[in-house]
């Protein structure tokens, strides 16, 4: 099971709620992303060339489900509280398997804001320096996927009942990543379907164990065990 009906705990815990600095993150990193999509529109509209942006887009939008996977499956496997910079996002998904239905009980900036601070070093650079309308097509859409992934996350976590009626479209469109296909994450040892944008990855990456086979590699390189290997089976 996805959810569970939340106790009164979770649902007064002030660590779920968005602070002053958690909502200044997220206007930051929203701006990055929109001074970069204005980019590829106005270049776009300047040279009467639209093909190669949206190309560019779409990648950017596949890509994104990609990173989402890759990044998840880190957190996921590697790490801990105590890690450097990540240390808290590693609690937090540790945190998100034993009670994973209090994702739906974040505020929005405080289930973005990590995010959006990343996206603000990253892309701010690229806004100051670049112009290119099909780079920027590229990254807006790129970084506007991963800054609100965690949003694409808390939804397939959500009764379709408190879902607005665009997010179950885009769902049952595959475009979002759905609920009954982020299911197969929750089931013990949390060892597939990582992506969390569309999930269009989640297929190919499972089949083709990709994961497991990084696993594997690092293991006998580094001698470092990933955390879903100590997770009991559902079988």
């Amino acid at each position: 099971m996805i959810t569970s009906p939340p106790n009164r705990h979770i649902l007064n815990d002030p660590s779920l709620r968005s602070t002053c600095a958690h909502r200044a993150w997220l206007a930051c990193g929203c701006t990055t992303v929109v001074i970069s999509l204005a980019k590829a529109i106005m270049g776009a509209a300047k040279s009467y060339i639209w093909l190669g942006p949206i190309l560019a887009g779409l990648v950017g939008y596949i890509l994104a489900d990609l990173m989402s996977g890759v990044y998840h499956w880190v957190i996921d496997n590697y790490g801990s509280a105590s890690t450097p910079i990540f240390g808290d996002q590693i609690d937090a998904f540790q945190g998100h398997h034993e009670q994973p239905w209090a994702i739906t009980r974040r505020q929005f900036a405080n289930n973005l804001h990590a995010l959006a601070r990343a996206v603000t070093f990253t892309v701010l650079p690229m806004d100051l320096v670049v112009n290119d309308p099909i780079f920027h097509a590229f990254v807006a859409v790129w970084s506007g996927c991963l800054l609100f992934s965690q949003q694409f996350h808390a939804w397939a976590h959500t009764t379709k009942s408190r879902l607005p009626p665009l997010v179950i479209a885009l769902q049952d469109m595959g475009l979002l990543v759905s609920r009954s296909q982020h299911a197969g994450h929750h089931i013990p040892p949390y060892n597939n379907n990582y992506c969390i944008v569309s999930g269009v990855w989640n297929e190919f990456l499972n089949k083709r164990q990709i994961f497991k086979a990084l696993e594997m590699i690092l293991f006998y390189k580094l001698g470092v065990r990933p955390r879903s290997w100590s997770e009991p089976s559902s079988s």
